[in-house]
């Protein structure tokens, strides 16, 4: 491939919501610039995008997946994303380094949930949105339709600079608004077509249209401006140039209406890329800090190298590969880099432009392009690497907060260690999922942006590192506490030939408002008990506090009062008193009403209204009571506290109750007291779990 200098180079995430099409639109893509002979299919496992293992597994993108090609002498570099929100880490980074985003709707589903999040994130990420409609060969597509629930949306400016002409089964005209022409394609994957003016009523409506475009362009140009107000109209030319300025400002959001599977409409949206798309110049500054954490830019004509690793992945075949976009100077095979966030040299190894698995070996590449290097020692998703004489660091990409959670569990004995680093590799990897042990729980926790996040960990820990391992429902940190007062003597008396042990504890409790822990105090008089066994007193109650009485979980909100008790001027000593009170303590607790506290989440759904029905009696079997109701476009934003217990696997049940279109979020919120039967099932567990003859305290 040529040398391509940042004008001519055109970076873009290809987005959107789950199933759009997304992948079967970059291999038309692909196809239309010769990159591939014909194109695979998601079913046959044959696209270039989707080449992992897990992908074809499941007929879905998990991983972005960077792709090029060469169309009207400009560079191509693609990233296709996935659609689910289990792995928007892939989507982010795309995000973050592409020019705009190019967001794909499915014509006959709609906007969906994802199609909302990625034009969020692309707005905060600053690049401009251009949309694709896809699917217009399926059943049930209106456009008219589509147009408006877009617009709902996204603003008025939505606008379509190509329509269907026969949508349905056999699509395969559009009407071509700049043009003002009717595009027939062939229909046979070969993305040819043939042209002919717009007759009739569809000339008509593209004259109409056309006014609007040309407001829309003058709108963003000043000079163009004073030409509209002047003359009422702007020549082909005018309008041309000023598409781009339209574009890059928002101005109007142009629409594009493709069949990607049958390669209709996609070499026109190629077209319009090249012509009037983004490119690196469009943004020819980044924020960034220097050494000492002041705000500085990184220049694309700037003579220091400056790039951003969007994303890191190992691979069986060619190890670790780092994918990065340079913002400024240019990267060599064999040069050396800092890395301004490990503080690390890197000797950068051999550069690749990928489709997909495919590799092609790029001597250099400069400002503004995307590429792949093997084999860097410490660098990781999110770092910068620049040249040692100016150090910065770029702005690392936020990800949201895995909320989805499963215990780890290892099959085979021994194998713990490859587990751990395991693990530590995959998070490199993908910063949104998180992995801790638990000492309370006693498990391997891992945390992820959805169910389907957390099986292809686990997938890729099975395949990569040879490890047995399988995914649990997680233990639920129950808590324990009393409804009322207690109290309770308990005598510790010991003796075996020698010292012997003496302790005897007075105790009283009551309960504390929540979350305020466990309060220990003393209220001893007179010489009974000599104070300096007040500490061990409480070190055995905080032994019990910690073991849990009645369930085997932490107590909590419990205020203790040891206010008397008597002790032997030989056999008092410290454990005496602490298993003193660590017993008067677990008597008194039981005297007192105790109960289980269960922990409640917050959590925030999001569904198109059609499905309200069915998600609010699926929330109410879970115990769930609704905190508030909002509205979000076309979409139902639900509030509510649901227990804990009964959200596991949940984005699962609401994925399939919305036909994939639901999202929600959950983050722990209090502690309140349990039904009693569901309590009861607990300590029922919990006793027959301490009579298990191979039990151990």
């Amino acid at each position: 491939m040529k040398d391509y200098q940042a004008a001519d180079i055109r970076n873009f995430a290809v987005v959107g919501h789950a199933s759009s099409g997304k992948t079967m639109l970059c291999e038309a893509m692909l196809a239309c610039a010769g990159v591939i002979n014909r194109m695979g299919s998601i079913a046959a496992g044959t696209t270039v995008s989707d080449y992992h293992v897990s992908e074809q597994q499941r007929q879905i993108s998990v991983q972005a997946s960077l792709l090029h090609l060469e169309w009207l002498n400009k560079k191509f570099n693609l990233l296709d994303c996935p659609g689910y929100t289990d792995f928007i880490s892939e989507g982010l980074g795309a995000l973050r380094v592409g020019d705009f985003a190019l967001v794909v709707v499915n014509a006959a589903q709609g906007v969906g949930v994802g199609t909302d999040a990625v034009w969020k994130y692309a707005t905060e990420d600053g690049i401009p949105k251009m949309i694709v409609l896809n699917g217009f060969d399926k059943e049930d597509t209106d456009f008219e339709r589509l147009l408006n629930e877009l617009r709902e949306h996204f603003g008025t400016r939505v606008f379509p600079l190509s329509l269907p002409v026969d949508p349905g089964p056999g699509f395969h005209q559009l009407l071509d608004v700049i043009r003002s022409e009717v595009i027939t394609y062939a229909g046979d994957q070969s993305g040819k077509f043939t042209e002919a003016p717009a007759a009739g009523a569809l000339a008509e409506r593209v004259t109409a249209m056309h006014k609007q475009l040309i407001e829309y362009i003058a709108e963003a140009d000043d000079s163009l401006m004073e030409k509209w107000m002047e003359k009422g109209t702007l020549t082909e030319a005018e309008l041309r140039a000023g598409l781009h300025a339209a574009v890059q400002k928002q101005s109007f959001v142009p629409v594009f209406c493709t069949a990607a599977t049958n390669n209709i409409g996609v070499a026109r949206l190629l077209d319009m890329i090249a012509k009037y798309g983004s490119s690196p110049v469009d943004r020819k500054t980044v924020a960034a800090q220097d050494a000492e954490g002041r705000e500085c830019g990184v220049t694309l004509t700037g003579a220091e190298t400056v790039c951003y690793v969007f994303k890191t992945m190992s691979e069986a075949q060619f190890g670790e590969l780092s994918f990065f976009r340079i913002y400024s100077g240019q990267v060599k095979s064999g040069s050396e880099l800092y890395n301004s966030d490990r503080r690390t040299t890197e000797k950068i190894g051999q550069l690749y432009l990928l489709n997909g698995k495919a590799r092609e070996v790029a001597p250099a590449l400069n400002a503004g392009d995307i590429g792949a290097v093997v084999k860097l020692k410490d660098t990781h998703t999110g770092n910068t690497l620049c040249s040692a004489k100016h150090p910065v660091a770029l702005p690392k990409v936020v990800y949201p907060k895995p909320n989805i959670h499963a215990a780890l569990k290892s099959v085979v004995k021994g194998e713990e260690d490859k587990i751990a680093s395991g693990l530590a590799a995959l998070h490199h990897e993908d910063p949104t999922f998180l992995h801790h042990v638990d000492s309370e729980l006693h498990q391997t926790i891992l945390s992820a942006q959805g169910e389907l996040h957390l099986e292809v960990i686990a997938d890729r820990l099975r395949r990569r590192f040879g490890v047995h391992v399988e995914l649990h429902e997680p233990r639920v940190r129950y808590r324990e506490t009393i409804r009322t007062k207690g109290d309770a003597k308990h005598r510790h008396k010991k003796q075996t030939g020698g010292s012997g042990q003496f302790a005897e504890v007075w105790m009283r409790i009551e309960p504390k408002p929540r979350d305020t822990g466990v309060e220990f105090i003393q209220s001893l008089v007179g010489q009974n008990v000599d104070r300096s066994f007040v500490p061990s007193v409480e070190k055995g109650v905080n032994k019990a506090c910690e073991e849990g009485i009645l369930a085997g979980y932490r107590v909590v909100d419990v205020q203790v009062d040891f206010y008397d008790g008597k002790m032997h001027p030989v056999d008092s000593k410290d454990i005496a008193f602490q298993i003193a009170g660590y017993f008067a303590f677990k008597e008194s607790f039981t005297a007192a009403r105790p109960c289980l506290l269960e922990p409640i989440h917050a959590v925030e759904i999001r569904i198109p209204e059609d499905c309200m029905g069915k998600v609010m009696g699926d929330l109410s079997s879970r115990r769930g009571k609704i905190q508030g109701m909002d509205v979000d476009g076309s979409f139902q934003v639900i509030k509510a506290h649901a227990p804990a217990k009964e959200l596991y696997r949940y984005s699962s049940t609401l994925r399939s109750l919305t036909g994939g279109r639901g999202v929600h979020t959950e983050e722990f919120s209090h502690y309140e007291e349990m039904p009693r039967d569901a309590e009861a099932k607990i300590v029922e567990e919990y006793k027959k779990h301490r009579a298990e003859p191979n039990h151990h305290e």
